[in-house]
């Protein structure tokens, strides 16, 4: 009975990435902590889980020729060194899991307040890329791979810590940083960047014993299907409909993480 729990809320969070594009991350990992799993379980488990169900995804864009992929690696180059120093700082600097778990509710709580913050501006965001002075665009230009590798850093703990961001925070920082960038270009970069890095932080947790093997197995059962389902719904459902509502809920869900 609890595993068709776990196969409902993999196709529960499946759907709703499928529907909203929003990574899994911001439905799964407040899910299992709802269901009683520590927060290191659910963090763990949950980055295996991400680099799964998006690789699919890559492969499909890299046929597409809708990946940057020199964008993709000076992002890597600043985010998967931060999510294995940061893996190596959980193990060497603390005694055990629960003693470093305020720290990773406390981040899981900042990052999904960040991401209901990135979905509800996500609409100014796009135009004003487009409409973005001279003046700014030269700076970014002159300091894109600085600003991106800074980024990449940003990323790459703040993903470890949570299991959240790599997928709106990560389409936003592209958005800023690549106005030139067309959108299909912006989400299959960022999902090329987001495959390594949630595999690396989610391997990372497992040499950190944070991962439950039976409950990842039982999530992909459920969510794998569903994502192809809520794609294909996802185009008759309007943003402005869907976005607000998960928006709220994830800014509801961080508050209480990160001051509760």
């Amino acid at each position: 009975m609890e595993i068709l729990l776990y196969i409902l809320t993999g196709a529960f969070v499946g759907l709703a990435v499928g529907l909203t594009g929003v990574g899994g991350g911001s439905l799964m990992t407040p899910l299992l902590l709802l269901f009683g799993y520590p927060p290191h379980i659910a963090i763990g488990t949950d980055l295996l889980y991400a680099s799964l169900t998006k690789a699919s995804g890559v492969y499909i864009h890299h046929r597409q020729r809708t990946i940057n992929w020199r964008v993709v690696a000076i992002l890597g180059a600043g985010s998967l060194p931060a999510a294995g120093l940061t893996i190596l700082v959980l193990h060497y600097f603390f005694t055990d899991s629960q003693a470093y778990s305020h720290l990773l509710t406390s981040s899981l709580g900042a990052m999904l307040m960040l991401t209901a913050l990135v979905l509800l501006a996500k609409k100014w965001l796009v135009p004003a890329r487009s409409q973005a002075g001279h003046n700014q665009l030269s700076f970014y230009q002159r300091h894109t791979p600085l600003l991106t590798w800074l980024m990449g850093i940003l990323l790459g703990t703040f993903v470890t810590l949570s299991s959240v961001g790599a997928g709106a925070i990560g389409t936003a920082i592209l958005l800023v940083l690549y106005p030139s960038l067309m959108s299909s270009r912006i989400v299959g970069t960022d999902l090329a960047h987001a495959v390594p890095l949630t595999l690396v932080a989610g391997l990372g947790h497992v040499f950190l014993g944070n991962v439950d093997f039976h409950l990842l197995f039982s999530l992909l059962i459920g969510s794998l299907p569903a994502i192809y389902v809520g794609t294909r719904l996802g185009s008759r459902l309007p943003d402005r409909v869907m976005h607000p509502v998960l928006a709220s809920t994830l800014l509801a869900l961080g508050v209480k993480y990160a001051f509760f």
